[in-house]
């Protein structure tokens, strides 16, 4: 095969789902560069994922009308058994309204929505008390599973809608939720972050997040083209570390797809040189890593590993995580029962150049296939070429 057909997507699909394996020519390991060397990697890679998707044969360039917004509210009951879901991430059955409001979509293939519906948590902040989620609804007729998807840390939101867009173009029905003080949920004037240079703040940050989702994914259960039994959550960096600890508290969610996270999140704080900042200088305050630990304890995925037990995760992680040490993805893949891992040469920027890889495991592993595309069947050899083998074995 010509080295330009394995580099480039547009020429034809890998076998397994339409974007395996694309990148495959791609995987040795190379020298990393700076910070914004591999910010505009991540980017460019982006910008491939969208021409692909725009092109693929899953797009159309027709979409439907849109709808009129559509207003209701969702019945909460607790799914399944909570017995070791923490106090501060339970909800008692209730009922919450949400807002609807359709959006034109590129493709034939999906619907485009923007949700609202009100936080569990009331803060000081009147922006984060509404959630903000995009829902992509495929339009092919029957069930679907659905998947909450979550973003990074920088708040690029592209990177989480352009895997909604590959996963409703594959039967997924998936909801983007913005997490807390992300997008329209910061309140203008206010310098309040998730993650925040004050700890106290970040464990209250993850703590709305958790019961935010739970209420996503009550809301995504509720639609009649969803499978309210197949259920799961992705998210990368940020968003995988929190999709972790979502996973532990909601029973609902049966798959998860975790990419770049760790658990152990104090020693990511304190290990990791540029999450360390995010934290603030804690030893310099006069803190200790044993209260920073003891602190963050309550939002650790990893104290409620055995909640997990049994259900299908895939973890997705690179060698070189500059931001996540390996000893805090071990932690968690070993509390979550030690699921599937991929390990792939790159750092927390340059993995970027996985995307296409960890999308296809991604992809199968909702719609409930194997992680690994069947392998391709050798052609059959012409009449002529095995009459000549079989002279030459003769």
């Amino acid at each position: 095969m010509p080295q330009n057909r394995r580099l480039c997507p547009l020429l034809g699909p890998a076998p397994g789902t339409v974007y395996d394996g694309w990148i495959a020519g791609l995987r040795q390991p190379s020298p990393f560069h700076t910070r914004e060397e591999n910010w505009s990697m991540s980017r460019s890679a982006a910008l491939v994922l969208a021409v692909c998707l725009a092109y693929s044969p899953f797009a159309s360039a027709a979409p439907a009308a849109v709808k009129e917004p559509r207003a209701g509210s969702v019945h909460y009951v607790p799914a399944g058994d909570e017995k070791g879901v923490p106090d501060q991430f339970k909800l008692a059955e209730h009922e919450f309204t949400f807002q609807q409001e359709f959006q034109p979509a590129s493709s034939r293939k999906y619907e485009l929505s923007l949700v609202t519906f009100p936080s569990p948590v009331k803060t000081p902040h009147e922006n984060n008390n509404t959630v903000h989620c995009e829902y992509f609804r495929p339009t092919s007729a029957g069930k679907h599973p659905g998947v909450i998807v979550l973003h990074i840390l920088g708040g690029d939101f592209e990177l989480s809608r352009l895997c909604c867009k590959q996963f409703a173009m594959n039967g997924i029905a998936s909801l983007f939720l913005k997490l807390p003080y992300y997008g329209p949920r910061a309140q203008p004037g206010v310098e309040r972050e998730m993650i925040s240079p004050k700890p106290r703040e970040t464990v209250e940050g993850f703590n709305q997040a958790v019961v935010d989702i739970r209420r996503g994914a009550a809301w995504l259960a509720a639609q009649e083209e969803v499978d309210p039994h197949d259920v799961g959550i992705m998210g990368i960096s940020l968003g995988g570390i929190t999709g972790s600890l979502a996973l532990t508290a909601e029973p609902r969610f049966q798959k998860a797809f975790i990419m770049l996270a760790g658990g152990d999140v104090a020693q990511i704080g304190l290990n990791s040189p540029e999450a360390a900042a995010l934290l603030g200088n804690w030893r310099a305050e006069g803190g200790s890593d044993e209260s920073l630990i003891a602190l963050l304890k309550p939002v650790d995925p990893c104290v409620y590993g055995e909640n997990v037990r049994g259900r299908k995760i895939i973890m997705y992680n690179a060698t070189q995580d500059e931001i996540i040490p390996r000893a805090c993805t071990d932690s968690l893949w070993k509390a979550f029962g030690e699921p599937e891992i991929h390990w792939v040469e790159a750092g927390h920027y340059s993995v970027a150049r996985f995307m296409f890889d960890a999308l296809g495991r991604a992809t199968r592993l909702f719609q409930g296939l194997p992680s690994e595309p069947p392998k391709a069947l050798p052609s059959p050899k012409s009449k002529p070429a095995a009459k000549l083998e079989a002279a030459a074995a003769s």
